[in-house]
């Protein structure tokens, strides 16, 4: 179990248009010009967008695995520790936070290919 920083960011090649943008502190994980995702790799850990029913249900289901971040619009956004969750898990709520943020023709355009 758990992902190291350069899994993630490997994982990351998986998904359509995906731009890293460095700053002093972390990496933000864009597509089409938009954040879906953040990598702390000083404390190996990744904020993503997801809905906030879905935050809610994380953060109380494992809050050892996940933190609330915070909450803008209809988007509750979610901390993930590298360290205590599954590839699988976590690729999920990569590609769940990236659909919430690409395109819809895009969108489509990938999940058909899967």
């Amino acid at each position: 179990m758990g992902v190291t920083v350069d899994e993630f960011l490997k994982m990351l090649g998986d998904l359509p248009e995906v731009k890293l943008s460095d700053s002093d502190s972390w990496i933000a994980l864009k597509v089409r010009g938009k954040g879906f995702g953040y990598l702390w790799e000083r404390t190996e850990t990744v904020g993503l967008k997801a809905t906030i029913e879905e935050q809610i249900a994380l953060v109380a289901e494992r809050p050892d695995v996940f933190e609330v971040q915070f909450t803008t619009g209809r988007f509750g956004w979610v901390v993930v520790h590298l360290a205590k969750i599954d590839r699988e898990e976590l690729f999920e709520l990569v590609t769940e936070a990236w659909c919430l943020t690409a395109p819809k023709q895009l969108v489509t355009a990938h999940e058909s290919r899967r």
